[in-house]
Order: C-alpha cells, then structure tokens, then sequence
C-alpha cells in the first residue's frame, strides 16, 4: 500500500505492515461499497481493497453508460418512425455526443476519486490493489496485511469470460469495456453471444450504423428467458438489419486483411458459413476468478464457479460472499440487497433471507425485456401444476395505440394449486415498468382472484397484465 493511498484511506493513521481491523472487504463494486459503508457507518473498523475502480462494472462499463447509449440510440429509433404516424423527420446519427456523455456524466472519464472519497467519508480506509486470502480473517495486499477480528467479505464480481474459440485468444477482441469506451465506432460489428450484453450493445450500434451480427450457440437469442422472449428479438433485430445466427457456436476466428486491405475478424461457423467484421465484440458471459483470491486457504473449492451461501451470504465462518461471485444473478439490485443482508448479520442484527424465487431482471432492448421468477420450463421442472396467460401487446388498447414499435407480450406462469403467480415475463415498450406490478405479485404471492378484482386504468401497458389473466388457459 502507498503512502498516498495510505493517506488517502486513514488519514495517515495506519502504517504499513500488518493492522488488525474488524472487517476486510474485498471488491469495491455495488455490493463491497454497500457493505463496506454499511459496516463503516456503524462504527466497524473496515478496510475495503479494490485493484480496479470503487464503484465497479456498473457504473463505469454496465448499467450506466450502457443505458445512456441505449437511450441515444432508441431517440434515433423513435424518430425513424414518425413517418408512420406524424409527418416526416431525419435521423442522423452521430456517436460524438454519446462518447462524451459517458466520459462527462457516467464515468468521470474512469476516475473513482468521487467514490474513493465517498467510502472514506463513511468512515472505511481504502486500499488500492489486488488482495490475497492468505489465511482465516488474512488477506495481504502488495506486501502489507491486514487481519479481520470478525471475517471478511468477497465481493469480487465477475470478468468477461473469453471462450477458447481457436484463433481467439490471438486477436485484438472487444470486451464490454472496450465497446463502451468506444469513441469512435467501427463500420460492422460480430457479436458473440446473444444474452444480455450481447442484445444491448448488437441493438445500439446497429441503430448507429454500423453493420452488426450476432452468433449465439444455443437456439435463441436471451435464452434464460421464454422462448417467446427470442422469437420477438429475432424478429425485431432483422427487421432493423441485424444478422442473427442462433443454434450456431463459432469454430473458429481469424483476424487479418480483408478483400480491401482493412483487418477484418472472420468468425466460422460449423457449416463453414464466415461471418466477418471491423470488430468483434465478445459477451459470451462472465467468470469469477476464485484461486486468484487464495480462497482455498479458508478450504473453500477454488474450482467452483461461484460460492456458495447460505441465507445470512455466508460461505464458511469468517466469510461471507455477495454479488456475482455468490452465484445468484449478475445483476446490480441483487448485489446491494445481498450486501445489505451480509451487513446485517455481521452487525449481529436479524436477517430476512431473500427471496430469490421472485428476482427480477430486465434488459434493455428495444422491446424491453423483464422477468420475474420461473419460466413455465423452469416450473414445470419443479413439478407444479402450471396455466399460463399470454398477451401480445400489440392485441392490447395500448399496444393498439402504439402502433410502431409495439412488439412484444404479457406471460404469466402460474402455480394452479396455490392460486398465485409464480413467474411473469413483460416485453413491450416499457416492459421493466410494467414489471413492477408483476415482481409484486410474485414476491408477495398474491392470488390469482385478488389480481383479476383489480381496477387497472385504461388505456395503459399494465392493463396488458389484466388481459394475460384473461387469457389464462
């Protein structure tokens, strides 16, 4: 640890060497800053370590400046449709502003001083670099250790994971990172991987331009989700010129001159089929990196993909685990609600379990994609008895109304012999709003009765939910 960073975190009353603390927290990202403060605010003595940058994937590469790129790009497709419905307008789009208002707004140009100093304001002493558990309650960071009285905290999130595609490894791939600190965009883009990531990004550049397609190995496009989810997608995304290739893995990738002279990345598929592009961005899903942390000396298996916790985000005594690397979701609002559970128990305080039978996601394609809880697949694996509800959105007054760009549905899944929603997924226009209600029902187990003698208001999206109750079968 520098002196700097020493000063920085402490205000110069810690030396370097070893300093026993109360708590060690390992990961400054949503989940190890929530903790991490939470703990600091309540009197804990709490060294946070973070190699990268306080505040995590979220703020600077995911979800902010993701959706202010998917905000630009759905104003551009907004516009592209007045023709149908009011007049004429030009759309010419320009990734100038974009760029810049990542740099101004969302990621202080990848400069954490404000959330360095946010955590230290909460009382933590910050520690810049990459730590290793070395033993119970110890874990050293470049030379100096520290040693937690009460345990430590993993929240060390997740890498973008690179598949071993041959040719891969040897060529100059874009990870999310490199595609959201693009200030420039290339004239076409191959996505591998059609998840969240992958359909986010695919659907901003093509809206800006660029010549974009997708290669996802399983047999749709967000295959967590319904296969309706995928056939909507689809369909959208060729409509606006997208190249999807699902049910199809790469075999191989090349990098070098195309027929022009420009580098050009060739992705083959198994029908010998080459899919090419100025860039190749890779979002094929992420990777913890559990023997780098040293987690076997707390006789943790390093070989697993995750750990595993119990309801309180304990992995073992002495340690707990909350964010991508306890398993649950990648996904922000799960983080800082693990986060908060971890604080809890370790403050000694009582600790709701969370109810992770009714977590929520959504994407932010152009239909917005949310869901809550079990697929109908999903429930019926657990051998519920299972009636759904479907909706298009377009057959709904709103949807109607709408007229352009109305694709999308209601789906409820629902466990017949409790008489609740077990599952819901909401696509349409403002699919994660309309998903509210639903992630309420699912997480309060509300009865089907008590949903259909609602009022909902007309004519609104969410009166979809009252039409897919109507419909259920």
């Amino acid at each position: 640890m520098s002196n700097e960073d020493q000063q920085q975190a402490s205000g110069g009353d810690e030396a370097p060497g070893t300093a026993e603390v109360d708590v060690i927290v390992i990961g400054l990202g949503p989940a190890g800053e929530t903790v991490g403060g939470n703990l600091a605010e309540a009197g804990l003595k709490v060294v946070g370590i973070e190699g990268s940058l306080v505040g995590g994937e979220c703020p600077y590469w995911g979800c902010v400046p993701s959706k202010m790129m998917i905000r630009a790009a759905n104003l551009l497709a907004e516009t592209r449709r007045v023709g149908d419905l009011a007049g004429s307008a030009a759309a010419m789009p320009d990734w100038a502003p974009v760029a810049q208002r990542i740099r101004d707004q969302a990621t202080d140009n990848w400069d954490d001083t404000v959330a360095v100093d946010r955590f230290v304001g909460k009382g933590g002493i910050f520690v810049r670099g990459y730590a290793k558990i070395t033993g119970a309650g110890t874990v050293e960071v470049d030379g100096d250790r520290f040693v937690a009285t009460r345990g430590i905290v993993v929240a060390t999130g997740t890498l973008a994971a690179v598949p071993p595609i041959p040719g891969l490894a040897d060529t100059p791939f874009w990870t999310n990172h490199d595609a959201i600190e693009a200030k420039e965009l290339p004239s076409s883009l191959v996505v591998l991987g059609g998840g969240s990531v992958g359909t986010e990004l695919a659907q901003v550049m093509a809206r800006f331009g660029v010549q974009v397609s997708i290669v996802e190995g399983l047999d749709r496009l967000l295959p967590r989700e319904e296969p309706e989810v995928g056939e909507v997608l689809a369909d959208v995304f060729m409509a606006e010129g997208i190249d999807v290739h699902t049910g199809t893995f790469a075999e191989r990738v090349a990098y070098g001159p195309g027929p022009d002279g420009t580098d050009l990345f060739t992705v083959t598929l198994p029908d010998g089929t080459g899919v090419t592009g100025e860039r190749l961005l890779v979002a094929t899903g992420r990777r913890t990196f559990l023997k780098e942390l040293g987690i076997a000396a707390l006789g943790v298996d390093d070989d697993a993909p995750y750990l595993e916790v119990d309801g309180h985000q304990r992995v073992t005594d002495g340690l707990w685990a909350v964010g991508d690397i306890a398993g649950a979701g990648l996904l922000t609002h799960l983080a800082t609600r693990q986060a908060a559970v971890a604080a809890d128990d370790i403050l000694g305080r009582d600790v709701t379990p969370l109810n992770l039978d009714a977590l929520s996601m959504v994407t932010f394609t152009d239909p917005e994609v949310g869901s809550v809880g079990l697929t109908e697949a999903e429930a019926h694996q657990r051998g519920l008895s299972v009636a759904t509800g479907f909706k298009p959105v377009g057959h709904t007054a709103r949807g109607w109304l709408h007229a352009t760009g109305n694709e999308g549905f209601v789906k409820l899944v629902v466990d017949t012999d409790d008489d609740v929603l077990v599952g819901a997924t909401s696509v349409g226009p403002v699919g994660g709003e309309v998903l509210g209600l639903l992630a309420l029902a699912v997480h309060a187990k509300i009865p089907v009765a008590t949903l259909r003698s609602m009022i909902y208001a007309y004519p609104t999206f969410h009166k979809g939910v009252e039409d897919a109750l109507n419909e259920l079968g």
